[in-house]
């Protein structure tokens, strides 16, 4: 089965391209089939995920699939949310990773409050005008590092620090990021989802993920 990522991103295609693979799915990213990105006006991820895929599957015919992500800092009141990718453009910086860090990391200097959610919205829909979009929210909390911290990763995975590893994201292999990560618990849900109404029964691995 082939599913358009309605994304651009190298990070997040690599990242789910691994966490599917159980299903056989074929992710393509839109960008090979000339799907220009979608604008996202929203205020929420669910539906800026929603119109990714509904612009994808429309210029494709294709199932595709959406994430929308971002860092909510609670001394921020949420932000900087659905604006993440763009967060450093605020305060004059080129957009860019090492900026986003960059500027998050001055914002909160001297703030004594900082915990932090990474959030995940994936959305997944079989045409244009599927009725029915699938789902799937996964959250990790965390605490924003006082400085980048590891080399894994991309985002804010360097100053995404999690209690429970005493480590950043950016600071954990590969796997183990994997199974904890927001996207990846976003994506074991998704991957149910799709195995349950999408795909007839015994054409994928009846293996369940294991669960975080």
């Amino acid at each position: 089965m082939k599913i358009v990522l309605a994304s651009n991103n190298q990070g997040k295609l690599a990242e789910l391209q691994a966490l599917f693979a159980p299903l056989g799915v074929t992710l393509v990213r839109q960008a090979e089939l000339g799907v220009p990105e979608a604008p996202e006006p929203f205020r929420t991820f669910v539906e800026n995920a929603l119109t990714k895929a509904r612009n994808a599957a429309q210029h494709t015919g294709l199932p595709a699939i959406a994430d929308d992500a971002g860092l909510c800092i609670e001394a921020f009141g949420g932000q900087p949310g659905v604006d993440t990718a763009y967060y450093c453009t605020r305060f004059g910086y080129e957009k860019s990773d090492a900026n986003n860090v960059r500027a998050v990391l001055e914002q909160l200097q001297g703030q004594a409050n900082r915990r932090a959610t990474m959030v995940s919205t994936l959305v997944a829909v079989r045409s244009v005008d599927d009725p029915e979009p699938l789902i799937a929210v996964g959250r990790v909390h965390g605490l924003i590092a006082e400085q980048p911290l590891g080399d894994g990763g991309f985002g804010f995975d360097p100053v995404m620090y999690i209690p429970e590893f005493g480590k950043t994201f950016a600071q954990l292999p590969t796997d183990v990021k994997n199974a904890h990560s927001h996207r990846g618990r976003s994506s074991r849900q998704m991957l149910e989802l799709i195995r349950e109404n999408w795909l007839p029964q015994g054409t994928a691995s009846t293996t369940k993920p294991e669960s975080v």
